[in-house]
């Protein structure tokens, strides 16, 4: 299968490959795209640098560890269709005049062009992703957290953003986190622990986005439990007898058809 046109395309076409299986052999990509192994070998070189794959003897993997977050690009890519359910029911949560927090996680960052419309409206955020979005848009005051920089996840964290955020009070905020087991949720690392933690004291209401993909896994750091948000949005992979449970436990569940034929 010939991918699209030029370097930059043929890279792409690679990753959307690459992500769904985890890894591959050089040998594979070469016959999946109708290239030469020297052409396979110069894309994930390039990938690599970029810090979205991993080479290893004979192939390449895009696989995260428990411990490492995974690329910005990696994440955003992951679950797409499911992350932009989400995000728009989330932001039929928002209503004009209010001050809310965007987190630094890549479902929220998909609120970030539709809620022009709420307009006016302060958006107070730690991530630079949702600061780029939202840059040149007007009746939307944005205030950034300021902080350490941390070019994987592409936002601000530590003592200065938590700091920032404690001088400041928001209706509502919009977070995610990594995984989700049983009703605790858990993320990788603990500096984006304590800065999530900060925002979640900044607020009147607190939402969740989390698609169903990150359910039943756990990571190193557990972050806060289900019943600390107002409502938790997942989407309809998440299966029947989970959200039983959870609702049973008393969390506020709200499921979204990700299914865009259904």
């Amino acid at each position: 299968m010939k991918p699209s046109s030029g370097p930059d395309g043929r890279r792409k076409a690679l990753l959307d490959y690459l992500l769904p299986v985890g890894s591959a052999q050089v040998d594979e990509l070469a016959s999946h795209f109708g290239v030469s192994r020297m052409t396979v070998h110069r894309d994930l070189k390039v990938l690599e640098e970029q810090g979205i794959v991993r080479r290893v003897h004979g192939g390449v993997t895009v696989h995260s560890s428990s411990l490492v977050e995974s690329t910005i690009l990696y994440r955003s890519r992951l679950a797409d269709a499911e992350k932009e359910a989400i995000a728009r029911a989330a932001v039929e949560m928002v209503e004009p005049g209010q001050a809310i927090i965007l987190d630094d996680s890549t479902t929220v960052s998909r609120m970030a062009p539709l809620i022009v419309g709420c307009k006016p409206l302060t958006v107070i955020t730690n991530s630079l992703t949702v600061i780029d979005t939202l840059k040149e848009a007007h009746g939307i005051e944005t205030i950034s957290l300021g902080g350490h920089y941390n070019s994987r996840f592409n936002a601000f964290f530590g003592y200065l953003c938590e700091q920032s955020v404690s001088k400041l009070r928001a209706n509502t905020l919009f977070m995610s986190t990594s995984t989700i087991l049983g009703a605790i949720a858990y993320h990788q690392q603990e500096e984006v622990v304590k800065t999530k933690r900060a925002l979640m004291e900044a607020v009147d209401r607190r939402i969740l986005l989390v698609d169903s993909s990150k359910f039943g896994i756990t990571a190193l750091i557990r972050l806060a439990h289900l019943n600390e948000f107002d409502v938790v949005i997942t989407d309809s992979g998440l299966p029947e007898g989970d959200r039983d449970t959870l609702r049973k436990s008393g969390v506020s569940l709200r499921v979204v058809n990700s299914n865009p034929a259904g």
